[in-house]
């Protein structure tokens, strides 16, 4: 056992209690929730890091979104590298919560862990962040800046701000806390994040509902032109067939089949959708979602030809595809349609970038070391499908540091769904992992002479 894992099981007890207090706060910034207990979480964790030794610590306040916790630490020698740790102690709404098996803002014990919603995403990472700061009393081998969002789940200024006052987000490395494991006991690093885009399809035909019996065969129904463009967005296998989105082969780690159908919820006897590699079609390759859908429902439907109809589509594309080049694609695709000869409107909505790290670094080395220690095997490279507009914002503020994402969660967490929890053991080996990797990465650092 290293030293570390001696001090970080000491902190257990502390930490799980400060993590049971900041899960219990319904700290949801999305409009028309309450901003106190948005207020409430952003002074707990303030409060927690001024406890832990953290000697300044600021409210970083910008226009209409929730206040970011900014902390720092000196670097205790002169040439010591400075590490950014991010996190966001805002949540997901709850959703439904017939569907929870407790009160989703009453922390409840489950085997090996704590469910609530938010305590993998993100609080369980906070958490972890406030872990290392004890574990070297206030003072770790390295300089430290400390961000915790308020607002990442719904969106903010904030995403866009770092590159405006680079100097307050200067560092050598950054750990982006906002994801975690593959599955748990497997140390993982993500290294690219999906970009991802929105648009508005909509067909206009008649200038109202006409009876099917007396105008259908005819009068162009708005639906069927509509259904009948979506259907060429994907081939035979499901594979998106749009010219232009850029797709790749996967060489890392992914799930395997039986885990993502577990994960994902499919039905027995579904098959999955596309071709290749589960990596290339979640990870390095484009998908195209139909998030919503306006027409006639089947309970209220009259026997009418549709004059009107809208969908919502959702475009996740590759890492290092630029997003206006992917959305312009999509864009360029449903525009050249013409189905029965009708025309479609395509209006383009938000877009944000992808995000692809550079691996070969000496934090990347020093992360690897770490992630083996805490965990006992080598670490894998995964990708997400999600995105996190801020990484895109400090890279552009810091174009030197090295970005590194790893984190308590695990990808069986439920993470944004009912039944959300963290693990214990994740927790407590994120922890171990943060420690060893600030001090391989000021012991590497002072070796290569500070060169990043």
């Amino acid at each position: 056992m290293t030293s570390f894992e001696a001090t970080v099981d000491g902190l257990m007890g502390g930490l799980r209690a400060d993590l049971e207090r900041l899960a219990a706060i319904p700290s949801i910034a999305f409009p028309g929730f309450p901003a106190a207990p948005v207020e409430q979480a952003h002074d707990l964790v303030a409060g927690l890091l001024r406890d832990a030794g953290v000697p300044r610590v600021e409210r970083l306040d910008l226009p209409g979104t929730a206040p970011v916790v900014y902390g720092e630490i000196p670097a205790p020698v002169t040439g010591a590298p400075t590490v950014l740790l991010y996190a966001h102690y805002d949540v997901q709404p709850p959703g439904d919560e017939a569907l929870w098996a407790s009160p989703p803002f009453e922390p409840t014990p489950v085997e090996g862990g704590l469910r609530a919603r938010g305590i993998a995403d993100d609080k369980g990472n906070v958490i972890a962040h406030l872990g290392m700061v004890r574990a070297f009393a206030g003072r770790p081998p390295v300089g430290v800046k400390i961000v915790i969002e308020g607002q990442e789940e719904y969106g903010s200024v904030f995403d866009d701000y770092p590159p405006t006052d680079p100097e307050r987000f200067a560092c050598d490395a950054m750990v982006i806390a906002d994801l975690g494991n593959l599955r748990p006991g497997t140390p993982t690093l993500t290294t690219g994040l999906r970009g991802a885009c929105e648009l508005v399809v909509e067909v206009r035909t008649l200038d109202e509902p006409r009876h099917s019996g007396g105008f259908g065969g005819a009068a162009p129904d708005a639906l069927l032109v509509l259904l009948k463009a979506l259907a060429t967005l994907h081939d035979v296998h499901g594979d998106v067939a749009v010219a232009g989105l850029r797709r790749e082969d996967w060489s890392g780690t992914t799930y395997t089949e039986e885990e993502f159908r577990a994960l994902a919820g499919v039905r027995e006897g579904m098959p999955l959708m596309g071709s290749g590699s589960l990596g290339e079609r979640l990870w390095s390759g484009p998908a195209i979602t139909v998030i919503g859908l306006d027409a006639p429902s089947v309970d209220h439907g009259a026997s009418a030809v549709v004059p009107y109809a809208r969908a919502k589509l959702n475009l996740r594309f590759h890492p290092r595809q630029d997003p206006k080049e992917a959305q312009a694609a999509l864009v360029a695709h449903l525009r050249s349609l013409k189905p029965f000869g009708v025309p479609l409107t395509v209006t383009p909505g938000d877009s944000g970038p992808g995000y692809e790290a550079a691996t070969g670094g000496p934090a990347y080395r020093a992360a690897r070391a770490a992630l083996k220690e805490a965990w006992g095997t080598d670490a894998s490279y995964v990708a997400s499908g999600g995105s996190i507009p801020l990484v895109n914002g400090l890279a552009a503020a810091v174009p030197d540091a090295e970005v590194l994402l790893f984190g308590a969660q695990d990808g069986m967490c439920n993470l944004h769904a009912p039944n959300e929890r963290v693990l214990f053991s994740e927790l407590r080996n994120t922890v171990v992992a943060l420690c060893a990797f600030v001090r391989e990465y000021a012991a590497g650092f002072r070796t290569e002479g500070g060169a990043v």
